[in-house]
This record gives structure tokens, C-alpha cells and sequence, in this order.
């Protein structure tokens, strides 16, 4: 599915029979679905009576390139929610246009999904961010938009949502609560933050006259990934919480010596997979108990 531009290239037929074959499958109804990032697959663990389908399987679905990113939906069950996990997701800089980026997003709505937890790994530009904290992430600003590569751009389908959404409660106000009141109860409340994301489309990581600018602009960590899938999930009417797992301190001196590297990224993750684990199980069975008065 590779191809060049930022207009869409996928028509609703093709997500139809990408829903339809999924729910011929499979037995399960997701009502959440949680996005994975670099590192982050093995969020699906806490999921029981799990079918797993590889990326290359299933039809028009992107494949995942990148290292961290298995490349597998799992289907399963947490408590009594039923729910599916990207073990992978996609970006501008492998080549993909943001319609497929985004492709399983709408696929998700169709399957019946109504709450999307996306997660991936930025860099850290706050100075009172400490590597392995966690970002509730609040807003975000999407540079690439601000270039005109967005995924909403082309011919709008009123079958997934209006001409022009609003933008400014796209991560909900009372999920980014209920994640403060599970980390409490979780006691891992002393390693989450709050604070707004910022995506690039990479595939470099930044020079320090950039994350400058950056921090001028109010963005707390960077990250390369998940803001078109947020944008077409609040398209779509979907609630969204995002979670940024701070794997990097961004450089902002030029005196500095350490260089950030995707080895370094994927350790980290792996020394947060047990907080990150329970917190996101703990997230996606109550988030259905937990109505969103400002949907």
C-alpha cells in the first residue's frame, strides 16, 4: 500500500471490506482500541481469549517496517470489555500517505469501537520531565498539518464525519481524568505528567535549534507519530486518550554530548512495560464505565 501524496487513496468501499472481513474472522466486538507505539505491543498482554491477525493478512491493511512495531491486531478481552490492540501503527516517514497512516482508525469505528488509547514514545522537551515518565497528553500541535500534509484533506465522507471538526477537545477531558484517578490507585501516580505533544514527521530526531522553537511554542515532548490517527478518530467521533511515554531527554544545549538513538527508545519502554501494562488494562475497562460529558 505504498504510495505518495497526502490526498486520500482509500474509498469507503475499501474499508468495508476490510470491516467485513474482520468481523467474518472474528467473534469479537470492540468497543476500545488501543494503539501501540515503538516498543509498546506488548500492551496486549493484559487482554485474555485473544485472535491475533497479522498485519500482511489482512486486506488493504499496511505492514508495519519499523523495528518495535510487531505488526499484529489482537482481538480480546479485558474484564467485560471487548477490545482490540495495534500492536504497531504507521508513519509519514516509511512512506505511507496519512489515508493509510490512518486506515485503521476508520476501520476501528466500523467494527463499532467508540474509545481509542493511543500510546507511543516522544522525547522529552520540559525540563521537569524525567526519562520514563508518562504524558497524559492534554493537546497537540501537528506541524505537518501546518504543511498541508493532514489526513483530512480531499473529498470529506460524511459517513465518518463533518467538513470541518473541532479540534480543541480532541483528547477527553474526563478520560485524562479518570487516568489521573487509576494511577492513584495503581500507585504509579509519581511517574505520570501532563502536557501537550508535538509531532514531527521524522524520520530524523530534532536539532536543538528545533526543539528550541519548540519549546517556545509550549510543546512538552516530541514524537514522530499518532496525531493523524487522533485527528481522524475525533473525525469520527471517537474518544480519545493519549498516553506519551517520555524515553529521551531532548537536547536543548549545544554543549550536550548524548545522543538520542531508536535502541535507546525501545529500552526504555521496556523498563516502563509493567506501569504502562496495568495502567492501560486498568484504562480500557473502566473508560466504558466512565461516560464522557463533554462528547
Amino acid at each position: 500500500m505504498h504510495t505518495k501524496g497526502s490526498c486520500c487513496c482509500c474509498s469507503f468501499e475499501d474499508y468495508k471490506l476490510t470491516t467485513e472481513w474482520l468481523l467474518n474472522q472474528t467473534s469479537h466486538r470492540p468497543k476500545v482500541a488501543v494503539i501501540c507505539g515503538s516498543g509498546l505491543g506488548l500492551l496486549a498482554d493484559g487482554a485474555s481469549n485473544k485472535q491475533t491477525f497479522r498485519y500482511q493478512d489482512i486486506p488493504n491493511f499496511p505492514v508495519s517496517t519499523v523495528a518495535g512495531h510487531e505488526g499484529c491486531l489482537v482481538f480480546g478481552t479485558i474484564e467485560d470489555t471487548p477490545c482490540v490492540f495495534m500492536q504497531g501503527l504507521f508513519h509519514l516517514y516509511e512512506g505511507y500517505s496519512l489515508c493509510q497512516v490512518t486506515f485503521p482508525v476508520r476501520i476501528f469505528k466500523l467494527m463499532g469501537v467508540d474509545s481509542v488509547l493511543v500510546t507511543n514514545a516522544s522525547g522529552g522537551i520540559c525540563p521537569d520531565f524525567k526519562v520514563g515518565d508518562i504524558m497524559i497528553i492534554k493537546d497537540h500541535v501537528n506541524l505537518p498539518g501546518f504543511a498541508g500534509q493532514h489526513p483530512l484533506c480531499g473529498p470529506n465522507d460524511e459517513r465518518f464525519g463533518i467538513r470541518f471538526p473541532c479540534m480543541s477537545d480532541a483528547y477527553s477531558k474526563d478520560l485524562r481524568t479518570l487516568a489521573w484517578d487509576v494511577s492513584v490507585e495503581l500507585g504509579c501516580r509519581d511517574v505520570l505528567r501532563e502536557g501537550v505533544y508535538c509531532m514531527v514527521s521524522g524520520p530524523n530526531f530534532e536539532t536543538i535549534a528545533e526543539a528550541r522553537m519548540l519549546l517556545i511554542l509550549g510543546c512538552d515532548s516530541v514524537g514522530m507519530s499518532i496525531v493523524p490517527e487522533v485527528t481522524v478518530a475525533k473525525h469520527c467521533g471517537l474518544r480519545v486518550l493519549g498516553l506519551s511515554l517520555i524515553t529521551n531527554k531532548v537536547s536543548l544545549d549545544y554543549s550536550r554530548e548524548e545522543k538520542v538513538n531508536h535502541e535507546e527508545v525501545l529500552e526504555i519502554t521496556q523498563m516502563r512495560a509493567e506501569v504502562l501494562q496495568r495502567l492501560v488494562t486498568a484504562l480500557v475497562h473502566r473508560c466504558q464505565q466512565h461516560p464522557d460529558n463533554t462528547h
